[in-house]
């Protein structure tokens, strides 16, 4: 085992034995061979058909995880999952050629903890013999256009750290599979590649794109995820599936088809033998016209199949005899049971040069009018939970590293961080946190979200008590963006616990609902903070109804230092000045020392933005627009919008108000125009005191569907920007990527929906730019966004629909709020942030960082107890501004886990775009680290022992140069776009 860690320095020898769930399980036994040594013999000279048998089991969609895992409500949708594993093991032994592949660890996990000792023993021979195979590997087959990078690496580290302790080698995938989510994010390749995956399987893509591949035998391809990383790093060899994920037709053989079974009886008047063969081959011939090698991938299975097991495997047993067995007549046709890891392994062993592909598979369409790009931003207040989910996950993660042993169990009781883990690893789904669930599948997702937030908030609460000292109870205010926190609306006197999950100290403005008009704030030092009190918006008072009383909010900022916490003391003046009041009529210019904002006289709408440091002006006008959702009745075709699909029933859309009503609010802490656009519709734009950053709060719904379509909600910003059609998105959160109205890099696109056609993912931001000013929009969640016009940049921000898109769902998007049948209402943030292209990123990489990864708020009662440590950092020093701590957790009891990311893009920043350095040693304030070594992006695998199939693209004329290696003992280098993960073993 110690040769398996790369040591840094002599001392690192300290590590022998620390950590029992790492990366190195037991080798397998000479007799059992798995992996690509479990591969079936193929034929040379033959065209070889690879027989993949598996089952897609949605972690949740149309049923809520325990319904599938159980079989329950079969009233909706027939399966099982329980039962699908219990019969593939049982037919699995009965013929040791069989193979099987499975996928979503979360339901294995829970199928492997029912089983007794000797079923665990023969699921393992299984496994080490290569017949159960396991695929992709996380806990979910995740979203690729709705979630953030740091999620999915979360999800797929719990899922392969199980894999990894339970089955050792044999059990870590060497493919990735994503055979149903709706499209496919280039950082989703890039994540994959660093987790050491020698391929990746796929089965959607454009249908003009597919019939292209097809046409170039281009189905199979060398993607380059990044522009950043050098070559391979985040190469990865992709192939596109001939079936989506289904089998050919006709050879459907599980209980839920109707497709005839293989009758082989020769007395028999419908025996069917050669009638099945030859169809078969008939399929076959065809697809190998479309690929490359003489070696062709069938998936045969589908949704939730293999519940009766026999019924697939007694025909394919057939099916695989009947054919080989015409290999004694001429015939050059040979079929096997396989997986996807040993047909990769044929391709690789071809020799051959492959397409280079640099985009993405954005957007999706399944034909000319069906773009699925409607669920970039279906289910907005979901979509926002699991990414404030994310952030409180962060800070329990961290909190439990740094107070030890005594978050979770503590003086409020026993807390956890792997309830959240669970509950965000599902929501990762590509039918979770991608809004294209049945509505109580979604209600499921939350109450776990919401499950994890009660185990956090404890284990946060064990956290403070030991590292400040102070055993008061504390309180958690979820609801503060509808302004409702009962103690702070009562209480005269409380103490505001400020945690910082980011590795660089930040400001961060407060916002407390009160019903004082003065109060005294005072940081830990016992110095006074400037503070305002200002009446609540017309807008906030009905969006909460009767669940809070505040008259007012009480505001002032905050500074936190980087990973750890600060405590302010809040008290109730007796006497002061009353507050701001609101200010109806024209709205008013918007100043402080860094940005201009100007509204129009006329019609209360944004006018322009100048940031004061640069001297830059744009013009600058927004509002919000919808457009009506097709009902499916056009004439050129039926297809309505739903939670898959965006299908406008006009390029133009409506606007919901050409002025907005406006009061203003004017403090020293900040100055705000509060707009209403009508009825369901309004917005704060709001600049505080030392912000660089514009702020847009947004409030939409309910949405009026009496004009029976349904709607979907945009807002635009429309500017003097020259962007000639180009605008920019993220992916994942991560590089940003270059699109480019009505045009696909690698294929020529025939427009047919010029709205839908040309929407994409907007994980966290989008930007336009020209030669002198970018303009760059941060997101608190994922929506769909575009630039339809020059200069222009929409956001859609809601969605409510009246049909079905016929896209398997079987009902429409039409949120409503609880206990009612009005729409659902929905706030959020827009930050802006305006200067010269080649100094944006500085500005827009740490914004997006700060909006994933928010400070945790938690309130004491009184003021805090003699003795309490009001401020603390984990941190010896702010890490530089390049990097970001992407992960502190504990791995077990003496180990943790780290990783460290470069956050800015090759050539992006003149400031930032170079290599940073980190001494390990010197990083942590608390932490006394005893030994370090280095693992893969996923942490299943030592970074020094993962070794990948080397791919070539048909452009590539010579080796890539490789970067300088790193600095020795405990320095750590990062380029840009790098992330670097590392097991700790600390004291």
């Amino acid at each position: 085992m110690a040769a398996s860690w790369l040591p840094l320095a002599a001392s690192l020898l300290l590590l022998r034995g620390a950590v029992r769930s790492v990366p190195v399980g037991p080798r397998a036994r000479d007799a059992d061979s798995c992996g690509y040594q479990s591969c079936q013999a193929t034929m040379p000279n033959m065209l070889n058909v690879h027989l993949v048998p598996h089952t897609h089991d949605d972690v949740g969609w149309l049923k809520t995880v325990d319904q599938y895992y159980y079989g329950d409500r079969n009233d909706i949708q027939h399966a099982g999952v329980q039962y699908i594993l219990d019969s593939v093991v049982d037919q699995l032994l009965k013929n040791p050629e069989r193979r099987f592949i499975y996928v979503e660890t979360a339901f294995f996990y829970r199928w492997w903890k029912n089983q007794d000792a000797g079923m665990q023993r023969t699921v393992k021979q299984l496994v080490n013999q290569g017949r159960l195979e396991f695929v992709n590997g996380g806990w979910c087959m995740s979203d690729e256009a709705t979630t953030h990078y740091s999620a999915v690496i979360d999800q797929m580290t719990l899922g392969l750290r199980f894999l990894n302790d339970t089955f050792g080698p044999c059990g870590r995938p060497r493919v990735a599979w994503h055979i149903d989510p709706f499209g496919h994010a280039r950082e989703h390749a890039s994540m994959f590649a660093q987790m050491g995956y020698d391929g990746f399987f796929f089965g959607r893509l454009d249908y003009q794109d597919h019939n292209q591949r097809k046409l170039d035998k281009e189905q199979e391809l060398l993607w380059r995820a990044s522009d950043s990383l050098t070559p391979p790093t985040a190469d990865l060899f992709t192939g596109i599936l001939p079936n989506g994920y289904n089998p050919p037709e006709g050879f459907c053989w599980d209980q839920s088809c109707d497709d005839p079974p293989i009758r082989d009886d020769p007395d028999l008047e419908d025996y069917n033998v050669d009638d099945v063969v030859n169809r078969f081959l008939k399929i076959a011939y065809g697809q190998s016209q479309v690929y490359k090698t003489n070696h062709i991938i069938m998936t045969m299975g589908s949704d939730f199949q293999y519940e009766n097991a026999n019924l697939w495997y007694k025909n394919l047993d057939k099916l695989i005899g009947y054919v080989n067995a015409r290999q004694a007549n001429g015939l050059k046709v040979h079929l096997l049971y396989s997986t996807p890891s040993c047909y990769l392994q044929e391709l690789h062993r071809a020799n051959l040069t492959w397409a280079l592909k640099t985009d993405d598979f954005f957007p999706y369409a399944d034909n000319a009018h069906n773009f699925w790009t409607g669920y970039f931003t279906s289910r907005p207040a979901l979509k926002r939970y699991e990414r404030l989910s994310n952030s409180l996950l962060q800070t329990c993660n961290q909190l439990e590293v740094l107070a030890g042993p005594t978050s979770r169990n503590g003086t409020f009781g026993t807390g956890d961080s792997q309830t959240m883990r669970k509950a965000m690893a599902v929501a990762q789904h590509h039918d979770a946190v991608s809004g294209t669930e049945k509505q109580h599948v979604a209600n499921d997702y939350a109450q776990r979200l919401a499950a994890g937030w009660q185990r956090c908030q404890v284990l946060v609460s064990n956290s403070l008590a030991a590292l400040s000292g102070s055993s008061a109870e504390r309180f958690y205010c979820d609801r503060l963006n509808i302004s409702v926190c009962p103690l702070t609306e009562s209480s005269k006197k409380f103490s505001v616990n400020v945690y910082n999950p980011l590795a660089r100290p930040v400001v961060w403005p407060v916002r407390l609902p009160v019903n004082g008009t003065a109060y005294n704030v005072s940081d830990a030092s016992g110095k006074a903070v400037d503070c305002q009190v200002v009446p609540v918006s017309a807008a906030t008072r009905e969006l909460r109804g009767s669940g809070g009383h505040a008259l007012y909010e009480l505001l002032f900022q905050v500074r936190a230092p980087p990973l750890g916490y600060s405590t302010y003391s809040v008290s109730l003046l007796q006497a002061g000045p009353p507050p701001a009041r609101e200010r109806p009529g024209t709205a008013p210019v918007l100043q402080n020392q860094f940005l201009r904002v100007t509204f129009d006289p006329a019609t209360g709408l944004l006018e322009s933005l100048s940031n004061l440091e640069t001297q830059q002006t744009i013009k600058l006008t927004q509002n919000f627009y919808w457009y009506n959702a097709s009902d499916g009745n056009n004439s050129d075709s039926n297809q309505p919008s739903g939670a898959y699909i965006f299908r406008p029933n006009s390029s133009v859309p409506f606007v919901i108000s050409r002025a907005a009503k406006t009061e203003s609010v004017q403090t020293p802490v900040v100055q705000e125009v509060r707009q209403r656009f009508g009825s369901w519709a309004s917005q704060v734009v709001r600049l505080y005191g030392d912000s660089k950053t514009l702020e847009l709060e947004w409030t939409v719904g309910p949405l009026p569907i009496d004009d029976s379509l349904g709607k979907e909600v945009i807002t635009r910003l429309d500017t003097s920007i020259e962007s000639a059609g180009i605008f920019y998105t993220d992916s994942n959160g991560r590089e940003v990527l270059r699109r480019k109205k009505d045009s696909r890099p690698t294929w020529r696109l025939r427009q047919t929906e010029p709205i839908a056609g040309n929407y994409y993912p907007v994980n966290s931001r989008a930007y336009i730019k020209d030669d002198e000013n970018q303009l760059t929009v941060v997101t608190d969640r994922s929506h769909g966004g575009s630039s339809i016009h020059n200069g222009s940049l929409e956001i859609m921000l809601h969605r409510r629909l009246l049909y079905d898109d016929v896209r398997g769902v079987g009902e429409p998007l039409n949120e409503t709020s609880p206990g009612s049948q009005q729409g659902l209402v929905v706030r959020g943030r827009l930050l802006l942030s305006l200067a010269p292209p080649r100094h944006a990123a500085a500005a827009h990489r740490p914004l997006a960082q700060g909006a994933t990864l928010q400070p945790l708020l938690s309130f004491t009662d009184g003021d805090p107890d003699p003795g309490t440590r009001l401020e603390l950092s984990g941190v010896q020093a702010a890490l530089p501004p390049a990097v970001h701590l992407l992960t502190l957790s504990q791995w077990d009891g003496e180990s943790v886990l780290l990783r460290l990311e470069h956050q800015f893009q090759s050539g992006e920043s003149e400031e930032h775009s170079q290599p940073v350095t980190v001494h390990l040693q010197k990083l942590f304030s608390s932490l006394t680290l005893l030994g370090v070594s280095e693992l893969n992006l996923s942490a299943n695998q030592w970074k020094a022992e993962m070794s990948r199939l080397d791919w070539r693209a048909e452009e590539e004329k010579r080796p890539l140069p490789r970067g300088p290696r790193d600095p020795p003992s405990w320095e750590v280098m990062l380029r840009p776009m790098e992330i670097r993960t590392f097991l700790l073993r600390v004291r």
